[in-house]
């Protein structure tokens, strides 16, 4: 499997090369491609390829060998041995009737029979039918997607629930079904694509959220797909900016190594990034970033001048409905933040543990998660949790969202409520990047606010009593701790305490690397604190250091914690000033702007 991996997403780079060369291959990559394909679909051959009906992850693979064969029909497909069509035919054939998981995965199918049925080959109508409504509702607000029936909001919006429809349409092209839907799958990607570019970092990092990283400037798809099918808002040279900068991220950062091979990591290599589906072949899913090839020399994408993308031309405060994102882009330090309020990989109500990559309320383009060691199933970097008397913390998977609402000051605002829960869980259940079931332990409800400002997040937290009486904080036991933005140092950090202890520290527990600085203040009732040091826990450096305020014994239920975040280039200075006038919170930002709002009356 790892194999056929290998060779198929590498195909997809030499045929996306091929086809924006109109065929010119000095490279000869067509015809070594040929020959394994001719190998590999030879069941007699001692190279076959696993088969669909093997292993479910040759789907996966059989959709980029479609793709490719489609794109790159006069110069590959039409030149086979007819016996080797045959044999194509025949490897790709399973997917007809079979089962796909209700993910990304249906468009798989759908683009696998579309081929079939372009060369004359068997394929069910009825599939390619199922699966398009099926991914109709998938379909979110302002253009966005949800991978499946979850709150499963990552890259897989972009690298693979934009980039397929389109590329159904044209290989379905003339048919009514796909002229129908081809305008529909435009204005949802034009829309996607006006979030998207405030999504990337003015050094090219995408957001590092979501499962599947390895893939990397794969995420540069959806921008190249806006061009490939014509889009013009965003301009070409913005969707350049944006796409050649990812790639260009990663390739100073070391990706590819010094031997010109992607491995398992983000930057360099690093394996914990991998999930249960991941292998040596894996990453070549990146070959989707080089999209952009299949596009001539002279596309105005090429000959554009690069346009500044929105965090190069100035700050900005935004909202994303679809996946519940509060996005705050500075131009002084080039990094983007997004707050978290709406994605969990879950429910509302579910009661699973926290997936770090997708349950934790921060994400930006300079920082990573803990992914690995005991932070990254025990919520400690961008969370509120209450800590159990064994100093367990709690989770928030399967919250509500609140409101997401735009301040006429600019400032952006959102919220969630959920029942925090402590989980023993499965550990044998597979890792695809969501939280595990397991043995639930419930306890009081958490309400959280978060009120952003360029650098700064004001997080209000407001601890609510289990009406049942049952659960750690009911019975008065349990602190509460608010995590702040995990920061990628050299090493540890001077003074970490277990992140557990209480101790007398100053209103603040902050931290530099001498190019970012994260923080966590202290403006109501979070009077303990401290750094707690992560050795080797996320891809980005060695250490990472999480800064943390909390309370110094019980919280109490029904008033309103608040901490300052943040996470910018310079040196904070004064945070935030909060302050009430009776039930309205009035937070006064270091840039003089005001705003004032009602916390209370949070929907339940």
């Amino acid at each position: 499997m790892d194999a056929l991996e290998g060779f198929a997403r590498t195909f997809l780079a030499a045929g996306f090369r091929v086809t924006g060369e109109n065929g010119e291959d000095p490279l000869n990559l067509m015809e070594w491609y040929a020959d394994g394909i001719a190998a590999g679909t030879d069941p007699h051959s001692p190279e076959r390829w696993v088969r669909l009906d093997e292993h479910d992850q040759a789907k996966v693979e059989a959709a980029s060998l479609a793709l490719v064969l489609h794109l790159t029909r006069p110069w590959l497909w039409d030149r086979l041995d007819p016996v080797v069509q045959e044999q194509v035919v025949d490897y790709l054939k399973p997917a007809i009737g079979s089962w796909y998981p209700p993910i990304n995965w249906v468009w798989f199918q759908i683009v696998v029979e579309q081929f079939l049925k372009s060369v004359g080959g068997p394929y069910s109508a009825e599939d390619i039918e199922a699966g398009l409504a099926l991914t109709d509702g998938f379909a979110r607000q302002d253009g966005w997607y949800a991978d499946g029936d979850e709150r499963s909001y990552d890259h897989y919006a972009g690298w693979a629930l934009q980039f397929y429809p389109l590329l159904w349409a044209e290989m379905a092209a003339g048919s009514p079904e796909a002229e129908s839907r081809r305008p529909v799958y435009l204005r949802r990607l034009e829309r996607y694509l006006q979030d998207a570019v405030h999504l990337v970092g003015a050094d090219g990092s995408p957001l590092i959220q979501g499962r599947s990283l390895t893939y990397r400037f794969a995420a540069a798809v959806p921008f190249w797909t806006g061009a490939r099918y014509g889009l013009d808002t965003p301009s070409p040279g913005l969707l350049r900016r944006a796409a050649s900068g990812i790639a260009r991220h990663f390739v100073s950062h070391g990706a590819p190594g010094d031997d010109g091979l992607l491995t398992l990591g983000w930057h360099g290599p690093w394996r914990p990034i991998a999930q249960s589906y991941s292998g040596p072949g894996s990453p070549y899913w990146a070959s989707k970033g080089l999209f952009g090839l299949t596009l001539p020399a002279d596309h105005p994408v090429w000959t554009a001048v690069e346009e500044p993308l929105p965090v190069e031309r100035g700050d900005y405060g935004r909202v994303l409905p679809a996946p519940g994102w509060l996005v705050s882009g500075t131009r002084a330090d080039g990094v983007v933040r997004v707050v978290n309020h709406g994605t969990d990989h879950s429910h509302p109500g579910s009661h699973l543990t926290d997936s770090p990559l997708y349950a934790r309320l921060g994400y930006s383009t300079a920082t990573s998660p803990l992914l690995a060691g005991p932070h990254a199933a025990r919520p400690l970097d961008q969370s509120v949790t209450l800590l159990s008397e064994d100093g367990e913390p709690s989770h928030r998977t399967g919250f509500d969202t609140l409101r997401l609402e735009r301040l006429a000051t600019g400032t952006v605002v959102g919220g969630s409520r959920w029942r925090a829960h402590w989980v023993k869980p499965d550990e044998d259940a597979p890792d695809h990047g969501s939280g595990r079931s397991g043995e639930v332990r419930p306890g009081p409800w958490l309400e959280v606010l978060s009120v952003l400002r360029g650098a700064w997040e004001v997080r209000l937290v407001r601890v609510q009593p289990d009406p049942s009486g049952d659960g750690a904080a009911s019975q008065g036991t349990a602190r509460l701790r608010v995590g702040g933005w995990p920061l990628p140092a050299d090493g540890p950090h001077e003074d970490s305490p277990h992140e557990d202890s209480p101790h007398e520290d100053s209103r603040a527990s902050q931290v530099s690397n001498g190019k970012t600085c994260s923080g966590v203040w202290d403006a109501a009732g979070l009077d303990a604190g401290g750094v707690t040091s992560a050795d080797d826990a996320s891809p980005l450096a060695h250490w990472t250091l999480v800064p943390w305020r909390a309370t110094r014994g019980p919280a109490r239920t029904g008033v309103w914690y608040a901490a300052a975040i943040h996470l910018g280039a310079s040196e904070p200075g004064e945070p935030p000033a909060v302050a009430w006038d009776g039930p309205r919170c009035l937070v006064t930002w270091p840039d003089g702007t005001s705003d004032a709002f009602d916390p209370a009356p949070l929907p339940s």
